[in-house]
């Protein structure tokens, strides 16, 4: 699921959470995609009370982010709630 929330700045808060059921053998993921350089670890998500993973960055309105999930044994894979562009990724703008 990803939420997306203006901050007082007038940037975009965009909060990226996945249940745990979707992460079925994952201990670990990161969401990596245009808005961190691609790079795995950065925005590691965290475990929440609630029982759900996740983290927020912050980006402009108006920008299209691009990006993917990455498990800790390595596998990438996909936002189920997002639109998935003609290379595999997920797309959408903020």
């Amino acid at each position: 699921m990803i939420r997306v929330k203006r901050a007082a700045d007038g940037h975009q808060r965009v909060t990226f959470a996945l249940a745990q059921d979707d992460l079925p053998g994952i201990a670990k993921a990161s969401v990596v995609g245009n808005f961190n350089e691609w790079e795995p670890g950065r925005h590691e998500l965290r475990r929440r009370s609630n029982g759900t993973l996740s983290t927020t960055v912050e980006v402009a309105e108006g920008t299209t982010l691009t990006f993917r999930y990455l498990g800790d044994d390595g596998v990438w894979f996909n936002d189920s709630h997002a639109e998935v562009d003609h290379l595999g990724n997920c797309r959408f703008t903020v």
